[in-house]
């Protein structure tokens, strides 16, 4: 693990620089293949700062209220640079109303810019699991097994190391600009990328020693990627329109 990364005097976050270096790598690439799906390449730009502005504010806003009794003791403590001052579900939140906005505002094909934005989703979930495996996050259950790392004072599964060669493999697959990729009909390229990220969020995170379980062993983030994968296949299954290459698809 290496959280740290000491070049001379100065001390660097690897884990942050990893996921910036991710959000720049993704960008770049939808932008590389955007037009294909009737999205301009200011478009990618103009929509992902929007929506990680607003999912970064309203994480913020979100864990305030959550913990508001606090925060009334220290009002300055809501302007701290602090990331664990958020909450995950209030990024989603925001992230999901600024898209809601820029799709009314801009008249833009909610699925062709989906397809659009699909390398950027799939090179971020890579440098999470790599950022993960710097700072030491998202740790394995104890374990025995010949590969087994110690980490937080006991030998354990690298489920880092796992998920990054699952959204590796991903990745690969849905790599933009493969035949495989030319679905049809607009969407199922990020529907299938999404429903591929949570199968592998299901199976692996049953190895993780740091996430609640629910009941029976079923543990809360693989409740969630349930849900993904039936939402997934429900909108795949109501999907009629064609793809089209130019946002008067509507």
């Amino acid at each position: 693990m290496l959280p740290i990364l000491q070049v001379g005097p100065l001390a660097i976050q690897l884990p942050g620089l990893l996921l910036l270096l991710g959000l720049w790598l993704g960008l770049s690439l939808a932008e590389k293949h955007a037009q294909r799906h009737g999205v301009t390449p200011n478009q990618v730009y103009t929509i992902t700062f929007t929506a990680l502005i607003s999912a970064g504010f309203a994480a913020r806003a979100v864990y305030v209220i959550r913990h508001i009794s606090t925060f009334g003791q220290n009002p300055g403590g809501i302007f701290a640079l602090n990331p664990d001052f958020t909450d995950p579900w209030g990024a989603i939140l925001g992230a999901g109303l600024a898209a809601i906005y820029y799709l009314y505002r801009y008249k833009l094909a909610p699925w062709s810019l989906a397809d659009a934005l699909a390398p950027v989703f799939a090179i971020l979930m890579f440098a999470i699991h790599l950022a993960n495996l710097a700072s030491g996050d998202s740790y394995g259950a104890p374990s025995n097994l010949p590969w087994a790392i110690f980490l937080r004072g006991a030998w354990r599964h690298p489920t880092q190391i796992y998920e990054l060669f699952a959204s590796g493999v991903v990745l690969f697959i849905f790599w933009p600009g493969r035949p495989r990729d030319r679905f049809t009909t607009a969407g199922r390229y990020a529907l299938y990328l999404v429903a591929a990220t949570a199968g592998c969020c299901l199976f692996f995170e049953a190895f993780h020693g740091d996430s609640p379980i629910i009941s029976s062993g079923l543990r809360g983030a693989q409740l969630i990627a349930w849900l993904i994968m039936a939402l997934v296949f429900w909108l795949l299954s109501r999907q009629t329109h064609p793809l089209a290459g130019t946002n008067n698809e509507k």
